[in-house]
């Protein structure tokens, strides 16, 4: 059995060294590398929400598949890459994992080596509630694309009656503005300007650094490729705190001015999956670029998803 282990750090201030800590400052206070992904994750094996061609298998079958495997400083989560499938049979093994803490007001940083690629793919690390009552709660989707075709796009997805400014401060496009669910599902979202933000652009520069700062104001989402000479130091080292104020334009900005964000962002816990085709990745495969259909190459062609895992070097929160 893989041992548990999961570093938590908690800070007891002095008045002191409170009053040094400006309000921008947040503290560390999940760090989860290698094992600890083990205890600080569920793994959810239920059908894909998505209708995706995937079959999410527990963390048992994931661990004897080689789906997840972790050393001290490095986590994997990958897509199976040897079977044939039965097109009348189930989807792709993959995993989806579930974080057990959850969070509001906070800072979470990602450090990928290396993401999912591959036509068929629809990969994700995103937010949302773990009650299931989506999209009561909201959604926030901070790496998601799919067959391949970036660069990435961070999105909101809630009840009615969210919507985002058309011009703010940020490096991204908004594509669409009204966050509400309704509307196709599209939800309120921002492409980024750096091609080296998903799929194998992303990953032949080793990958980058996604970052979050959730308040009851705004959410704000940065992204970093790997030898990115504006990297913040506090984001490279991982210390036991951080300034976003002093990390400059976010990619996507999505400030309060239409949404009360109390009232359409509840508890999020953070998510990690690997789907195919379904409801994104099937929809646009025929626009893609990609052989034969999305169900068929997903099913006939393991060898085209060796190059689909998760390389996770570490997820930080601070609050």
């Amino acid at each position: 059995m893989i041992p548990l282990v999961i570093r938590t750090v908690f800070f007891a201030l002095s008045l002191s060294t409170a009053a040094q800590v400006s309000a921008a400052t947040y503290l560390l206070t999940d760090e989860i590398i290698g094992l600890s992904f083990y205890d600080a994750f569920i793994w959810e094996s239920f059908a894909d929400p998505t209708n995706g061609r995937v079959s999410y298998v527990d963390r048992v079958t994931s661990d004897m598949m080689n789906l997840t495997f972790a050393s001290p400083d490095t986590f994997i989560l990958r897509a199976d890459s040897e079977n044939v499938l039965d097109p009348s049979g189930p989807g792709r093994n993959s995993v989806r994992i579930r974080s057990k803490q959850t969070y509001t007001s906070h800072v979470s940083v990602f450090d990928v080596r290396h993401m999912p690629q591959g036509c068929g793919t629809w990969p994700a690390i995103w937010q949302t509630k773990p009650a299931n009552d989506w999209p009561v709660g909201g959604e926030l989707d901070i790496l998601e694309g799919v067959n391949d075709a970036g660069p990435n796009v961070a999105t909101l997805h809630t009840t009615p009656g969210c919507s985002m400014p058309e011009l703010r401060e940020q490096a991204g496009t908004s594509l669409r503005t009204d966050c509400d669910y309704r509307l196709d599902n599209m939800g309120c979202s921002v492409e980024f300007p750096d091609d080296y933000s998903y799929g194998p652009s992303f990953n032949e520069k080793g990958g980058g650094w996604f970052a979050v700062e959730r308040t009851w104001s705004h959410i704000k989402v940065w992204f970093w490729s790997r030898g990115d000479s504006s990297l913040p130091q506090d984001v490279l080292f991982g210390g036991a705190e951080i300034d976003p104020d002093s990390w400059g334009l976010p990619m996507a900005y999505f400030p309060d001015t239409s949404c009360n964000m109390a009232e359409h962002f509840h508890e999020h816990s953070i998510i990690i999956n690997l789907t195919f085709c379904g409801d994104w990745a099937g929809s646009t495969y025929g626009q893609s670029g990609c052989p034969s259909t999305c169900e068929d190459f997903v099913n006939s062609n393991p060898w085209e998803f060796a190059d689909a895992y998760f390389d996770l070097g570490a997820i930080r929160v601070y609050q």
